[in-house]
């Protein structure tokens, strides 16, 4: 008797740390995420205000997909709590230095449009390269998370491609 209860309580042990290990690295994962799309929000922000006022077209691209990950960093915000975890509210540290980075080569820029769109395709390659590494197959989420990050993966994917499209122009016009 003793030892099917011992068996039972180690079963149970191992089964509560691995449900409790997934639900925390899911958080983790998603915490990473919001910080991300916080980092969108102000690269997004700060291009903008980088931006002539007469560039109406990217000023309404980019405070569009600052709106974007406002609601994708609500939704993930969400899944954190839902979870029992404490979200994010910061950014990474990586894009504290690289918006650092933008405010020094904007300076120097020849062409102020041109040099925006850049960095702005270098923020959106990044997100992209978050989001990949979320939905890599050793991150064992729930299949509602894995499906949500999937989703907001495509659309930013969309999204990376417009920049890239008005980048390309953009290259087109300065040659």
């Amino acid at each position: 008797m003793v030892t099917v209860l011992r068996t039972f309580f180690y079963i149970f042990i191992i089964c509560f740390k691995k449900i409790f290990m997934e639900k925390n690295e899911t958080i983790e994962v998603l915490n990473d995420l919001i910080r991300i799309n916080n980092d969108r929000i102000e690269g997004y922000e700060k291009a903008v205000n980088k931006t002539n006022e007469t560039d109406l077209d990217l000023r309404a691209v980019f405070n569009q997909m600052a709106q974007e990950s406002r609601k994708y960093a609500n939704e993930l915000t969400a899944q954190v709590r839902r979870l029992g975890g404490d979200p994010a509210s910061g950014t990474t540290a990586s894009g504290k230095i690289y918006r650092v980075w933008m405010d020094i080569k904007s300076g120097i820029s020849s062409s102020e449009r041109k040099s925006v769109l850049e960095e702005c395709e270098y923020g959106e390659d990044a997100a992209q390269k978050a989001y990949e590494k979320a939905l890599a197959p050793d991150n064992d989420l729930p299949a509602d998370v894995r499906s949500l990050i999937q989703d907001e993966k495509r659309n930013l994917k969309n999204s990376h491609d417009t920049i890239r499209n008005y980048r390309d122009r953009q290259r087109a016009v300065n040659k």
